[in-house]
């Protein structure tokens, strides 16, 4: 595809002055940040911001900080021209699409410590993930200060996190999480989902089976979370999925893990399905 079919940026100043001048032109502007690799879960984030927003930008960068030394950055998908294909198919007003060097210039060495929600789960599994994440984040928010930025609520903690730098640090954006995109089996849509083999494709199922299993105790009365969590790991050691980094019932708003489902809570999966590792969750609310 050509890319003079979609207006790109691809520095600081280009995307800086584009977003001015629309800022200028008094609309409402919104912000999808991805990682590229697009799939139906990122459209519909689009979708939302162009529903609410009268221009929206949607940035692609892998972001190196918030890969681990044992998590191998170059292996992460990238998909340039499928994924400037279906931004220009939705008409997005601008792709930000810098080079390492725009964002991470030699002699960089300032980086937000993130949270304390960013603490259990993700931060204990992934050290520094979150770190990287909420450096980026602010980053993109100072660059492209928009109204307001749409993520998935599949990266749940990751929501979280940013939720709540943005209060504590006062940024004026507004953050809206989205829902999670499924496949018609259930699977939550991932970019890392090609990496399945069809055998894998058909474990993986049991990560939303585990989740929506969660949900439908909770509906059915259950309030104990160890009965949930255990009935959670059942499905998945059913399913052949044996290394779990975590299935649990935390607190929807701070993550802390609970007893009982007495407040509005989350039911939370990382898990390996072969060598690929799967997220999901499920909000969960006592009648």
């Amino acid at each position: 595809m050509s890319e003079e079919t979609i207006h790109i940026a691809r520095t600081r100043a280009e995307v800086q002055h584009c977003i001015q001048a629309a800022r200028e032109g008094g609309k409402r502007l919104g912000l999808v940040p991805t990682m590229g690799a697009l799939h139906e879960g990122h459209l519909s984030l689009v979708r939302a911001a162009q529903r609410s927003c009268d221009f929206v930008v949607v940035t692609i960068f892998v972001n190196p900080a918030q890969f681990s030394p044992t998590e191998d950055f170059s292996k992460y998908p990238r998909t340039i021209d499928a994924d400037l294909e279906a931004l220009r198919d939705l008409g997005v007003d601008l792709v930000f699409m810098p080079d390492r060097e725009e964002l991470y210039p030699g002699g960089f060495s300032t980086y937000v410590l993130p949270p304390a929600v960013a603490d259990p789960f993700e931060g204990q599994v992934r050290p520094g993930h979150f770190r990287g994440v909420a450096t980026i984040i602010l980053k993109l928010f100072h660059l492209l200060p928009t109204d307001v930025a749409f993520f998935g609520q599949k990266d749940y903690q990751q929501c979280q996190v940013i939720r709540q730098m943005v209060e504590d640090l006062n940024v004026p954006i507004e953050i809206q999480a989205c829902p999670i995109i499924r496949e018609p089996d259930g699977l939550a849509m991932s970019s890392r989902n090609r990496y399945l083999s069809p055998d894998e494709r058909r474990r993986a199922v049991s990560l939303s089976a585990a989740v929506g299993e969660a949900v439908r105790q909770v509906q059915a009365g259950t309030t104990e979370t160890s009965v949930i969590t255990e009935r959670m790991h059942d499905i998945l050691r059913k399913a052949g999925v044996t290394k779990v980094d975590y299935a649990a019932i935390a607190d929807a708003t701070t993550l802390e893990v609970i007893n009982r489902i007495d407040r509005p809570a989350v039911a939370l999966i990382a898990a390996y399905v072969g060598a690929t590792r799967l997220i999901d969750n499920a909000l969960l609310t006592a009648e």
